[in-house]
């Protein structure tokens, strides 16, 4: 089965750089030198990592395929996917987003949600869910909020600290960045791809 690995952001400087917003748990394995990504969105059917590495929070991606900033610039918004039949994952309680997306939200029994997408982020990642009155709220993908994960049944269980729906709702100043924003020129702090972070989440896979 495919999955979505990335989605990828602005150009980054002018030799053809993009940033990406990342849907994996191990961006330095996805994007090592030589890994080659089926590409949707974009006229080119496949990209090929040419090096990566990280600008602060932002993964940065060369690709062999695109030379320069005009190149980088039609890719914008192009999707990346592999085979995750041909992967090893070494996180056995790693989820996909394919996955989760369409699972019920559990709380106290009820049923208060529905999982719609899963942000991969450099700290922990977060649910995105609709809540039954139509609002969007994030939710952190950790063992203490998500204590079970099991799409057999189709649900998972939430136990929110109290205020976290409230906080989350849309116009509030807590969503995080997509790490699509334009990073100015080459910065000091890039250096080697760090491991990944462990989710506490799926404990029960």
């Amino acid at each position: 089965m495919e999955v979505l690995v990335a989605r990828i952001g602005k150009p980054h400087g002018i030799r053809g750089e993009v940033t990406v917003q990342l849907f994996t748990d191990a961006p330095e394995d996805r994007f090592e030198p030589g890994a080659v990504f089926r590409a949707e969105g974009i006229a080119l059917p496949e990209l090929t990592v040419a090096k990566a590495r990280w600008n602060k929070d932002t993964l940065i991606v060369a690709f062999e395929q695109v030379p320069d900033r005009n190149t980088a610039e039609t890719l914008r918004g192009g999707t990346l996917f592999i085979d995750s039949d041909t992967t090893d994952d070494e996180d056995d309680d790693a989820w996909y987003e394919h996955e989760l997306v369409g699972l019920d939200v559990r709380h106290e029994g009820n049923v208060v949600g529905k999982v719609t997408a899963l942000r991969t982020m450099t700290v922990q990642d977060l649910l995105v869910v609709e809540l039954t009155d139509g609002h969007e709220v994030l939710v952190p993908f950790v063992g203490e909020i998500v204590p079970e994960v099991n799409p057999e049944e189709g649900f998972v269980t939430v136990n929110p600290p109290a205020g976290l729906f409230e906080l989350n709702l849309p116009g509030s100043n807590s969503a995080p960045d997509d790490g699509e924003d334009e990073l100015d020129g080459d910065s000091s702090d890039a250096g080697e791809l760090p491991d990944s972070a462990t989710r506490a989440a799926g404990e029960g896979r």
